[in-house]
């Protein structure tokens, strides 16, 4: 039988995003809307954007968010639908809400103290009672010191080999969800830094290191909380990456998604050094609620293997 939310959990998950937007207005970002139905998703090698007539329904709004940092936004923040073809279960559903918001003049590590003070203010404006919560079991304090480690320092200690030093994109990606964050702190969240260059998506390589990608992300009570990163400016780099993305797409038996012509014109006339972070809205309710599925705080998700 479909799980569906309780009153009580859509009322908390109502607070969640009230004490969202009260959390950017203190600090002065800008909420904006762009569009759900895209001309060109970004390419990325196991996410699959919905068809929508001649186009697609967004799996992200990054790309037109860059290009407002493009045009002179500062700060800017957006809390909307997102959708991924065929991804259904406990944690996803084909339609989830995703909370993206980026800086100018920032990188990925101020990004991380604007993730740490968010998590912290809408936990005690949800709770009342500080900076606990308690998620399957399992007592976590988002108000102590986070846990912060490498991919190098996590996948030696955890999966007993270097993913920098040797590569692998099929054992990363399976070692990661199978050996690494089942064993990341329980306790409170946990942050995985300096992902394999290879790994970079849309994320610039750091300078003292282009072995690694200015990217980390946030794991609470088991689970893939965000995604942030030092984004890339340079419009040849990203070209590059998308083509060779849709390459590798296509040679996977997916299809190819054109280039995004405006946001790649939009690097080229220059953006300015910046961080950004996408969230799941829907994974921090089930935190905030105990839930261990996320029929528990989305209204009318579809069956599990029912899809749309």
């Amino acid at each position: 039988m479909q799980t569906s939310p309780s009153l009580h959990n859509l009322a908390i998950r109502s607070r969640m995003m009230q004490a969202c937007r009260e959390f950017f207005a203190m600090a002065g970002f800008v909420e904006v809307e762009t569009p759900v139905r895209i001309p060109s998703p970004a390419p990325e090698m196991h996410i699959d954007a919905p068809p929508s007539a001649r186009a697609w329904l967004r799996t992200s709004p990054e790309l037109h968010m860059k290009r407002l940092l493009a045009a002179g936004a500062g700060r800017i923040y957006q809390i909307g639908p997102c959708f991924r073809e065929a991804e259904r279960g406990t944690r996803h559903n084909p339609e989830f809400t995703m909370l993206e918001w980026y800086r100018a003049s920032a990188g990925h590590l101020d990004i991380l103290r604007d993730c740490e003070a968010l998590i912290r203010h809408i936990v005690r404006r949800v709770t009342g009672e500080g900076t606990v919560i308690h998620y399957a079991g399992q007592r976590i304090d988002v108000g102590a010191p986070w846990a912060k480690l490498t991919m190098r320092e996590a996948f030696t200690r955890y999966a007993q080999w270097d993913p920098i030093a040797a590569y692998d994109a099929n054992r990363f990606d399976r070692d990661l969800e199978e050996r690494v964050e089942p064993a990341l702190p329980a306790d409170r969240p946990c942050v995985l830094l300096d992902y394999p260059a290879q790994a970079a998506a849309l994320a610039r390589l750091k300078a003292d290191d282009p072995s690694v990608a200015e990217r980390w992300e946030l794991f609470i009570g088991g689970m893939e909380i965000a995604n942030a990163y030092g984004e890339l400016t340079d419009a040849t780099i990203q070209r590059a990456r998308f083509t060779a993305c849709n390459a590798a797409r296509v040679k996977a038996g997916h299809a190819p998604y054109p280039l995004d012509a405006p946001f790649l014109q939009a690097l080229e006339t220059g953006m300015p050094p910046c961080g950004g972070i996408a969230l799941g809205m829907d994974r921090l309710a089930m935190l905030l609620c105990n839930a261990r599925a996320i029929d528990e705080v989305r209204s009318f998700c579809p069956p599990i293997g029912e899809l749309y």
